[in-house]
């Protein structure tokens, strides 16, 4: 009776994984990073690494590198998602690294995906244990580490920006995909038509995972040697596919038109383009972002609680997920429709740069210069300034706070709407004390 055998058990890995690059030469994208002659590459070639943290977008590869600078350092690694971890867990990574490091002599590096998730002091839980060498801490982030991580943990790891992927680049690994036949699905033969492979791959926006895993449900809806269509990735992609172009007119076409709906005070027309973008698979922090300059924009000191709003609404987006985030958004859309407009501040800005480009070598006159030395003193520097506070109403009145030549400059114009109203008011109040010292600084 003859036994059976086999050479190799069958992966069952996601596509994306069994896909993720082995070496730097399969890696693909960043090549500000791992390009020929970057610091870095020549880092990890070496058998270098320092603790970093990875910053950028989702599907862009940072566990990836991760996973690259261990195998390059011959370290062993350890693995925490702040997502489902917290110090107890941190505790037990650090205590391998240090049986690790007795046992056979070995460099741990520890990898941490969503590190802004951790809390102050959790982060400050690493700090000791990079400090000595224990571990090779390596933190990826999708926010900006600037307002996310402490300043302590930041000291202690260089900051790499991961970019989104290009198009061409998310092309060239699904390509890749669709050809290795050792772990990809190169053995089936399977055709992308190019309108097909350059829809999809617009569609991930950058995200490799997002396109690989878009590839595998398509590949299990048509047969070996067969074709893939646009009909195919409707059904795995839903309704994102249809009629929006994340890069293209359209996008842009509906971003102007959630824009002029709220400056044009129209908030169910500016809630309606919103909803189109987020059934085409849309970014809502695109528009959240837009929403701050509209604050500035078009409502301005109409109302000055507007940026607060638009701010908040961003806040809310990554503090509770996109289910309430999207709604909180919404929110800011129809307040900021419904809110007084006025582009004075815009337009006094655009005025003031103007004048600013072109008199840059107007001098500060004495008056409003610091004296901190005797000698600054000496030369008449703040001679004759009249500190408001002391003065009746806290109100220099006549003074020239600009140079001599420009002093009847005026960029700021209020409107009669909302709260500018009120600015207006107290401005034209500050003019007549102006007009009774002899000087008029507001017409």
């Amino acid at each position: 009776m003859s036994s059976l055998s086999f050479n190799f058990a069958p992966d069952f890995r996601p596509l994306a994984a069994r896909m993720r690059p082995r070496t730097i030469a399969e890696y693909i994208g960043q090549a500000h990073l791992l390009g020929e002659g970057q610091p870095l590459r020549q880092a990890l070639e070496a058998g270098r690494a320092h603790s970093m943290m990875l910053w950028g977008p989702p599907g862009t590869g940072k566990t990836t590198l991760a996973e690259l600078i261990a195998h390059y350092s011959n370290a062993h690694v350890e693995r925490i998602s702040a997502v489902t971890s917290g110090v107890k867990d941190i505790r037990a990574a650090i205590e391998q690294a240090q049986a690790v490091a007795q046992s056979r002599g070995q460099r741990t590096l520890l990898f941490v995906d969503e590190v802004h998730r951790f809390n102050k002091s959790q982060q400050d839980a690493f700090l000791p244990f990079i400090e000595d060498g224990t571990v090779i801490f390596i933190g990826a982030t999708t926010e900006n580490p600037s307002f996310e991580i402490n300043n302590a943990l930041l000291s202690r790891a260089r900051v790499y920006l991961i970019k989104r992927l290009s198009q061409d680049e998310i092309v060239h690994i699904i390509t890749q995909a669709l050809t290795d036949p050792e772990r990809g699905l190169g053995q089936r033969q399977l055709v992308m038509p190019t309108d097909v492979l350059n829809t999809l791959a617009q569609l991930c926006d950058g995200d490799a995972r997002k396109a690989l895993n878009l590839l595998e449900l398509m590949s299990d809806m048509v047969a070996d040697g067969g074709s893939f269509t646009t009909e195919m990735l409707v059904q795995v992609a839903g309704h994102q596919v249809a009629g929006f172009d994340k890069n293209g007119d359209q996008f842009y076409d509906l971003i102007s038109a959630v824009h002029k709906s709220i400056r044009g005070s129209a908030p169910d027309a500016a809630l309606y383009w919103f909803c189109r973008i987020l059934e085409g698979g849309g970014d809502p922090l695109y528009v959240a972002r837009r929403l701050l300059a509209i604050a500035s924009e078009d409502v301005g000191n109409a109302d000055p609680n507007a940026m607060t709003v638009a701010l908040n609404a961003w806040d809310c987006f990554h503090r509770v997920g996109p289910a309430e985030g999207e709604r909180a958004i919404a929110q800011a859309i129809v307040y900021l429709a419904s809110a007084p407009k006025s582009n004075a501040v815009y337009t006094a800005f655009k005025a003031a740069r103007a004048l600013a480009r072109e008199t840059g070598q107007e001098a500060v006159p004495y008056h409003l210069r610091n004296a901190p030395t005797k000698l600054m003193a000496e030369m008449g520097f703040g001679a004759e300034y009249r500190y408001a506070h002391d003065e009746p109403n806290a109100y220099a009145s006549g003074e020239n706070y600009f140079p001599e030549s420009l002093q009847e400059s005026q960029f700021y114009f209020p409107t009669e709407r909302g709260f500018e109203k009120r600015i207006k008011d107290k401005l034209a109040q500050l003019a007549q004390l102006d007009q009774a010292s002899g000087r008029k600084r507001y017409e």
